[in-house]
């Protein structure tokens, strides 16, 4: 998955130092991650400014929260989700949807949390306590 970022600096270290993600191969305006296993790459397009832009085309209510359309995100382990949630909390991100068990006692049940990047792209990160859950109906 490829992203658009408007400060690839920044880009650098949300993804790299906030989030942990390890860097790979780079340019003066790209940075691959290793995001799980999988590559996803940040690109500069643009000029870096203060005011990021609108990476979130729209919401869709679920579970009563609006939840920022389009968004990526991963699936964690609920201790791995827990210690991320802290270290957003800690480096004061604005949560678009607070860490939260959503679909609580029903098929589904996880942890979610929303948040954007500094150039404003909706990330979503979950964790199963089940993770047989993933795709229950």
């Amino acid at each position: 998955m490829a992203i658009p970022v408007d400060d690839i600096e920044a880009a650098r270290e949300f993804y790299g130092t906030l989030l942990g993600f390890p860097r790979g191969r780079s340019a003066e305006r790209w940075t691959d991650w290793n995001v799980a296993g999988h590559q996803v790459v940040t690109h500069q397009v643009g000029e870096p400014s203060d005011t990021p832009r609108a990476g979130v085309a729209g919401t869709n209510p679920v579970d009563g929260h609006d939840v920022p359309v389009p968004h990526f995100g991963l699936v964690l382990s609920v201790p791995e989700f827990r210690a991320l949630a802290e270290r957003l909390t800690a480096a004061g991100t604005q949560f678009v949807i607070e860490p939260y068990v959503r679909f609580e006692g029903e098929p589904g049940e996880q942890w979610t949390m929303f948040f954007l990047d500094p150039a404003g792209n909706a990330l979503e990160f979950k964790a199963f306590a089940d993770p047989e859950q993933l795709f229950a109906v």
